[in-house]
């Protein structure tokens, strides 16, 4: 037997989005592409694959997760790269706050505006585990364009590094 939940729908239905969701509502869904990366602590700059994921369960937040891998010189999976989830929360003035976790000790709190397809989220404060790498700032930016693309860029600065240039993506949502 199937109970409904409290808002009347089923199981497998999709809940109503909660009225502060607006501004991100076309983020929704699972989004993947290439990127490129690099930092001055690094090698060599990188190619990289990202999946993205947006979802909600009837409050006012998102649910963030993305994954990433390295790339060969074909386009060619060479292993997994990075990974993290999170919440963002909305507030009633467009003001997003962020909770987003990595598996290599690093949880950062990031706080920003949603307007017009964007969401620019800078550093409030991150925490580390004693073994993480020292992150100290980062800024985040996800851009929905007209063709249904969602750009990603992330500065960071880490490892006594100032705020600079660390990843660019773009995205398409996956069908």
């Amino acid at each position: 037997m199937d109970i409904p939940y409290p808002d009347g729908r089923g199981p497998d239905e999709a809940p109503v989005a909660h009225a502060l969701l607006a501004p991100v509502l076309g983020f929704l869904g699972t989004w993947h592409g290439r990127g490129q990366g690099g930092y001055p602590t690094l090698a060599e700059d990188f190619t990289y694959a990202q999946e993205v994921t947006f979802s909600h369960d009837g409050r006012p937040f998102l649910r963030y997760e993305a994954r990433a891998w390295l790339l060969d010189g074909d386009g060619a999976p060479l292993r997994p790269a990075a990974r993290e989830s999170g919440w963002w929360r909305l507030q009633p003035d467009g003001r997003v706050e962020a909770l987003i976790t990595q598996p290599t000790g690093i949880a950062e709190i990031a706080v920003g505006q949603a307007a017009d397809g964007a969401v620019d989220l800078s550093t409030h404060d991150v925490a580390l585990t004693p073994t993480a790498k020292d992150v100290t700032a980062t800024r985040r930016r996800y851009t929905l364009t007209d063709d249904d693309t969602l750009t990603f860029v992330h500065d960071l600065a880490a490892v006594g590094q100032p705020l600079q240039h660390h990843l660019s993506a773009s995205l398409r949502r996956k069908r």
